[in-house]
Protein backbone atom coordinates (compact mmCIF):
# COMPACT_ATOMS: atom_id res chain seq x y z
CA UNK A 1 0.00 0.00 0.00
CA UNK A 2 1.18 3.57 -1.00
CA UNK A 3 2.12 5.70 2.28
CA UNK A 4 0.69 8.84 3.00
CA UNK A 5 2.05 12.27 1.68
CA UNK A 6 2.67 15.35 3.56
CA UNK A 7 2.62 18.66 1.53
CA UNK A 8 4.17 21.44 2.89
CA UNK A 9 2.52 24.32 2.11
CA UNK A 10 2.95 26.79 5.28
CA UNK A 11 5.33 29.28 3.61
CA UNK A 12 4.80 32.88 3.26
CA UNK A 13 6.02 32.97 -0.29
CA UNK A 14 7.62 35.92 0.53
CA UNK A 15 9.62 35.42 -3.66
CA UNK A 16 6.27 36.21 -4.95
CA UNK A 17 5.59 39.15 -3.84
CA UNK A 18 3.08 41.18 -4.64
CA UNK A 19 1.20 38.30 -5.65
CA UNK A 20 1.25 36.00 -3.27
CA UNK A 21 0.02 38.69 -0.52
CA UNK A 22 -4.07 37.33 -0.44
CA UNK A 23 -3.40 34.25 -1.81
CA UNK A 24 -1.19 31.40 -0.67
CA UNK A 25 1.90 29.69 -2.99
CA UNK A 26 -0.22 26.60 -3.36
CA UNK A 27 -3.37 28.54 -4.97
CA UNK A 28 -2.06 30.28 -7.37
CA UNK A 29 -3.23 29.35 -11.03
CA UNK A 30 -0.97 27.27 -12.92
CA UNK A 31 -2.46 26.21 -16.75
CA UNK A 32 -5.81 27.36 -15.51
CA UNK A 33 -6.01 25.31 -12.32
CA UNK A 34 -5.20 26.15 -8.45
CA UNK A 35 -1.37 24.21 -8.39
CA UNK A 36 -2.62 22.81 -4.92
CA UNK A 37 -4.82 21.12 -7.28
CA UNK A 38 -2.21 19.90 -9.72
CA UNK A 39 -0.19 18.42 -6.87
CA UNK A 40 -3.13 16.44 -5.76
CA UNK A 41 -3.77 14.83 -8.93
CA UNK A 42 -0.50 13.75 -9.41
CA UNK A 43 -0.31 12.17 -6.18
CA UNK A 44 -4.19 10.10 -7.24
CA UNK A 45 -2.16 9.39 -10.46
CA UNK A 46 1.10 7.88 -8.13
CA UNK A 47 -1.15 5.61 -6.03
CA UNK A 48 -1.55 8.18 -2.96
CA UNK A 49 -4.46 7.56 -1.66
CA UNK A 50 -4.54 10.14 2.11
CA UNK A 51 -2.57 13.44 1.94
CA UNK A 52 -1.80 15.73 4.57
CA UNK A 53 -1.63 19.14 3.94
CA UNK A 54 0.66 21.28 6.81
CA UNK A 55 -0.68 24.84 5.61
CA UNK A 56 0.08 28.27 7.48
CA UNK A 57 -0.45 31.65 5.93
CA UNK A 58 -4.22 31.83 4.49
CA UNK A 59 -4.26 28.17 4.52
CA UNK A 60 -7.90 28.33 4.67
CA UNK A 61 -8.18 28.93 0.91
CA UNK A 62 -6.35 25.80 0.35
CA UNK A 63 -8.63 23.92 2.62
CA UNK A 64 -11.97 25.96 0.71
CA UNK A 65 -10.84 24.46 -2.29
CA UNK A 66 -9.51 20.72 -1.70
CA UNK A 67 -11.98 20.13 1.05
CA UNK A 68 -11.80 16.32 1.95
CA UNK A 69 -10.18 15.41 -0.74
CA UNK A 70 -12.80 13.63 -2.26
CA UNK A 71 -13.40 15.73 -5.32
CA UNK A 72 -9.83 14.46 -6.19
CA UNK A 73 -10.31 10.76 -5.24
CA UNK A 74 -8.30 11.17 -2.19
CA UNK A 75 -8.64 11.59 2.13
CA UNK A 76 -7.29 15.08 2.72
CA UNK A 77 -6.68 16.24 6.38
CA UNK A 78 -5.08 19.73 7.17
CA UNK A 79 -2.63 20.52 10.10
CA UNK A 80 -2.41 24.33 10.86
CA UNK A 81 0.69 25.89 11.76
CA UNK A 82 -1.14 28.08 14.42
CA UNK A 83 -0.45 31.86 15.76
CA UNK A 84 3.15 31.52 14.58
CA UNK A 85 4.78 29.93 11.51
CA UNK A 86 6.90 26.57 12.35
CA UNK A 87 8.65 25.88 9.25
CA UNK A 88 9.12 22.76 7.83
CA UNK A 89 10.11 20.98 10.05
CA UNK A 90 7.69 22.14 13.48
CA UNK A 91 5.21 21.97 10.45
CA UNK A 92 5.73 18.11 9.86
CA UNK A 93 5.94 17.31 13.38
CA UNK A 94 2.53 18.55 14.14
CA UNK A 95 0.92 16.64 11.23
CA UNK A 96 2.60 13.23 12.44
CA UNK A 97 -0.71 12.18 14.77
CA UNK A 98 -2.29 12.56 11.30
CA UNK A 99 0.38 10.47 9.16
CA UNK A 100 1.38 6.30 9.17
CA UNK A 101 4.74 5.26 10.41
CA UNK A 102 6.32 5.65 7.16
CA UNK A 103 4.96 8.73 4.95
CA UNK A 104 5.67 10.91 2.37
CA UNK A 105 7.39 14.26 2.41
CA UNK A 106 6.87 16.91 -0.53
CA UNK A 107 7.23 21.05 -0.64
CA UNK A 108 4.28 22.50 -1.65
CA UNK A 109 5.74 24.25 -4.79
CA UNK A 110 7.07 21.39 -6.31
CA UNK A 111 5.50 19.47 -9.04
CA UNK A 112 7.33 16.01 -8.85
CA UNK A 113 6.48 13.96 -12.10
CA UNK A 114 8.19 10.71 -10.96
CA UNK A 115 7.17 6.90 -10.36
CA UNK A 116 6.63 6.41 -6.27
CA UNK A 117 6.28 3.36 -6.06
CA UNK A 118 9.70 2.18 -6.92
CA UNK A 119 10.63 4.43 -4.38
CA UNK A 120 8.65 3.15 -1.99
CA UNK A 121 9.59 -0.72 -2.79
CA UNK A 122 13.48 0.56 -2.62
CA UNK A 123 13.04 2.06 0.81
CA UNK A 124 11.19 -0.36 2.33
CA UNK A 125 13.70 -3.35 1.44
CA UNK A 126 16.28 -0.74 3.57
CA UNK A 127 15.92 -0.35 7.44
CA UNK A 128 16.58 3.23 7.47
CA UNK A 129 15.04 6.33 8.30
CA UNK A 130 14.55 8.39 5.63
CA UNK A 131 15.41 8.56 2.13
CA UNK A 132 15.66 11.54 -0.58
CA UNK A 133 15.24 11.75 -3.92
CA UNK A 134 17.82 13.39 -5.90
CA UNK A 135 18.56 14.80 -9.34
CA UNK A 136 21.83 15.21 -11.15
CA UNK A 137 21.80 18.75 -11.62
CA UNK A 138 24.65 20.17 -11.73
CA UNK A 139 23.48 24.12 -10.89
CA UNK A 140 21.38 24.11 -13.62
CA UNK A 141 17.89 24.34 -12.39
CA UNK A 142 18.83 25.62 -8.71
CA UNK A 143 22.01 25.19 -6.44
CA UNK A 144 23.13 21.06 -6.19
CA UNK A 145 23.15 20.61 -2.81
CA UNK A 146 24.31 17.05 -2.51
CA UNK A 147 27.38 14.07 -3.13
CA UNK A 148 25.89 11.25 -4.52
CA UNK A 149 27.83 8.18 -5.30
CA UNK A 150 27.23 4.54 -6.04
CA UNK A 151 23.36 5.27 -4.87
CA UNK A 152 24.81 6.47 -1.44
CA UNK A 153 24.41 10.42 0.08
CA UNK A 154 28.04 11.07 0.90
CA UNK A 155 26.89 14.83 2.02
CA UNK A 156 23.89 17.36 1.88
CA UNK A 157 24.18 20.68 2.70
CA UNK A 158 21.21 23.21 1.48
CA UNK A 159 22.62 26.63 3.12
CA UNK A 160 26.39 26.03 2.05
CA UNK A 161 27.19 24.22 -1.25
CA UNK A 162 30.30 23.13 -2.35
CA UNK A 163 31.87 22.56 -5.87
CA UNK A 164 31.32 18.65 -5.59
CA UNK A 165 27.81 18.33 -5.48
CA UNK A 166 26.68 17.91 -8.87
CA UNK A 167 22.99 16.06 -7.60
CA UNK A 168 20.43 18.28 -5.62
CA UNK A 169 17.68 17.13 -3.29
CA UNK A 170 15.14 16.35 -5.52
CA UNK A 171 11.88 17.25 -3.23
CA UNK A 172 10.40 13.67 -2.53
CA UNK A 173 11.50 11.90 0.43
CA UNK A 174 10.18 9.31 2.30
CA UNK A 175 10.38 9.43 6.43
CA UNK A 176 9.49 6.59 9.09
CA UNK A 177 7.97 8.24 12.14
CA UNK A 178 11.18 7.13 14.25
CA UNK A 179 13.24 10.10 12.49
CA UNK A 180 11.19 12.54 14.23
CA UNK A 181 11.25 10.97 17.66
CA UNK A 182 14.17 12.90 19.21
CA UNK A 183 12.47 16.82 17.12
CA UNK A 184 10.77 19.32 19.51
CA UNK A 185 7.09 19.84 19.60
CA UNK A 186 5.76 23.11 19.08
CA UNK A 187 9.08 24.99 17.58
CA UNK A 188 10.08 26.47 14.80
CA UNK A 189 12.87 24.74 12.61
CA UNK A 190 14.00 23.36 8.83
CA UNK A 191 13.27 19.68 7.56
CA UNK A 192 16.70 20.34 6.31
CA UNK A 193 18.26 20.33 9.18
CA UNK A 194 17.21 16.95 9.82
CA UNK A 195 17.98 15.84 6.49
CA UNK A 196 21.35 16.40 6.58
CA UNK A 197 21.71 14.75 10.93
CA UNK A 198 20.01 11.20 8.99
CA UNK A 199 23.04 12.17 5.88
CA UNK A 200 25.44 11.87 8.58
CA UNK A 201 24.32 9.41 10.73
CA UNK A 202 24.04 7.21 7.52
CA UNK A 203 20.22 6.74 8.11
CA UNK A 204 19.06 8.51 4.96
CA UNK A 205 18.91 6.08 1.31
CA UNK A 206 19.43 8.16 -1.71
CA UNK A 207 17.38 7.05 -4.83
CA UNK A 208 18.36 8.89 -8.27
CA UNK A 209 15.45 10.17 -10.21
CA UNK A 210 15.73 11.20 -14.11
CA UNK A 211 13.08 13.33 -14.74
CA UNK A 212 13.13 17.01 -13.91
CA UNK A 213 11.25 18.96 -11.34
CA UNK A 214 9.11 22.14 -11.49
CA UNK A 215 8.74 24.70 -8.71
CA UNK A 216 6.52 27.64 -8.46
CA UNK A 217 8.69 29.31 -5.58
CA UNK A 218 10.15 31.61 -7.92
CA UNK A 219 9.07 34.16 -10.77
CA UNK A 220 10.98 31.90 -13.87
CA UNK A 221 9.81 28.45 -11.97
CA UNK A 222 6.15 29.34 -12.01
CA UNK A 223 6.27 30.26 -15.93
CA UNK A 224 8.02 27.15 -16.71
CA UNK A 225 5.81 25.01 -14.96
CA UNK A 226 2.78 27.18 -16.65
CA UNK A 227 4.34 26.10 -19.64
CA UNK A 228 4.99 22.44 -18.68
CA UNK A 229 1.24 21.50 -17.64
CA UNK A 230 0.00 23.67 -19.91
CA UNK A 231 1.76 21.52 -22.84
CA UNK A 232 0.76 18.61 -20.62
CA UNK A 233 -2.93 19.05 -20.80
CA UNK A 234 -2.87 20.31 -24.88
CA UNK A 235 -1.41 16.84 -25.36
CA UNK A 236 -3.96 14.70 -23.10
CA UNK A 237 -6.62 16.50 -25.17
CA UNK A 238 -5.07 15.09 -28.44
CA UNK A 239 -5.23 11.72 -26.72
Amino acid sequence: MMPPAAILSGGLATRLYPVTQDVPKAMLDVAGEPFIGRQLKLLKERGVAKVVICAGYLGEQIKDFAGDGAGFGLSVDYSFDGNKPLGTGGALMKALPLLGDVFFVMYGDSYLDTEFAPIVDFFLSRNKKGLMTVLKNENNWDRSNVVYKNREIIRYNKENPTQDMKHIDYGLALLRRSSLADAEKGRAWDLADLYAELVDEGQMLGYEVKERFYEIGSFQGLEETREHLQQLSTHAKRQ
